[in-house]
């Protein structure tokens, strides 16, 4: 066995064993976002967003492509394993699944999406709003399957993860002139506070108590970003950065005021641009040893449909990389940004 692939083995395990204890407190995970936690949804919506093809899925179980884009599982996966749920979380709209699973985690999220519904209109995908509208028809189909008072309880003890934003800003902002020719950039970061700020508290007035929101990772350090550099991939791009740096600070203020102003919630912040940050800096200290490129294809520039097994200059070990894609992080990576969410931001919760 590789001794790359050992340590990860062992590290899992470890991860695994540690926080397994604590599967009674929180009975489903459910989720809304983009393609850092999308498990499927896109594979049935009419967009070029997909990655239900190979090389994605390559190290999933069966070596199946889902829909994920990663070349295995993702972080929202590795989080139900050890909150020990489940240890994987299916996409609503995948008809292989039913409240059989869903009663014990499911996933809203849509890869493209965005705070701003000119993101998800960009892409053709699937807007927040729809998203949230999804859960209620959920909640619906959970009363019907537990009865409404267990479900009740279910919805109120599960765990909610939001994970979105990069979109709107490298899809949205700053590729297409719209939003740019009305808004300077902290009018756009505000104009998508409110927005997420709306959502939380629709979500609780929806019955949710426990919530996690991540805020946006060094978005100038995505390997399709560095590309866009001078310096061809070598250096960060910190005009973008510096935007997340200051979308995430204003994050963190609402989730203080809504901690206040709503009796009973229980919100967090997840912080995903320093450990990312962590990682990308220093690959090696995390047991990789590419961080400026994705596996597959060049991993400067490719995703979706670009990422696909005709590519011959795809990686053969994607647990070297940083990065599975140009944007999307490797399993491993996955897997240790799980790891250190629940050991800080849902610590809170166990």
């Amino acid at each position: 066995m590789d001794k790359i692939n050992a340590m990860y083995l062992l590290l899992a395990c470890r991860f695994l064993a540690q926080w397994i204890i604590i599967q009674a407190e929180i009975p489903s995970v459910i989720v809304f976002g983009d393609s850092s936690v999308d498990a499927g949804n896109n594979n049935f919506v009419d967009t070029i967003v997909k990655s239900n093809f190979q090389p994605y899925g390559r190290d999933f179980y069966d070596r199946r492509p889902t829909g994920r884009f990663s070349n295995g599982r993702i972080a929202t996966d590795f989080i139900s394993e050890a909150l020990g749920i489940r240890p994987i979380i299916p996409a609503y709209l995948d008809p292989r699944y039913n409240m059989v699973d869903f009663v014990k985690g499911v996933s809203f999220a849509s890869a493209g999406t965005g705070y701003d519904n000119l993101t998800s209109a960009i892409m053709s995908v699937i807007p927040l709003w729809k998203e949230l509208e999804y859960y209620k028809e959920y909640q619906n189909k959970m009363r019907m399957y537990l009865g409404a008072e267990q479900a009740s309880k279910v919805l109120m003890e599960a765990l909610y993860l939001i994970s979105l934003g990069t979109n709107d800003f490298l899809e949205n902002y700053y590729a297409f002139p719209l939003r740019l020719a009305t808004h300077s950039i902290e009018q756009y970061e505000n104009f998508l506070i409110g927005i997420s700020r709306n959502f939380i508290i629709d979500l609780y007035n929806l019955g949710a108590r426990k919530i996690a929101i991540s805020g946006l990772p060094p978005m100038g350090c995505l390997p399709l970003q560095r590309t866009e550099s001078f310096f061809f991939g070598k250096i960060c791009i910190q005009r973008y950065n510096r935007v997340a740096r200051e979308f995430n600070m204003k994050l963190q203020q609402v989730v203080l005021k809504l901690n206040r102003e709503l009796g009973g919630i229980r919100l967090v912040y997840s912080d995903i641009y320093n450990i990312l940050s962590d990682i990308i800096r220093n690959p090696r200290s995390f047991g990789f040893e590419v961080g400026e490129r994705g596996c597959c294809a060049t991993g400067r520039y490719e995703m979706s449909y670009m990422c696909n097994k005709l590519n011959p200059f795809t990686c053969d070990i994607a647990n070297k990389y940083v990065f599975w894609d140009s944007i999307h992080p490797s399993e491993k990576t996955n897997f240790i940004v799980a790891e250190h969410a629940i050991k800080t931001s849902l610590a809170a919760f166990l």
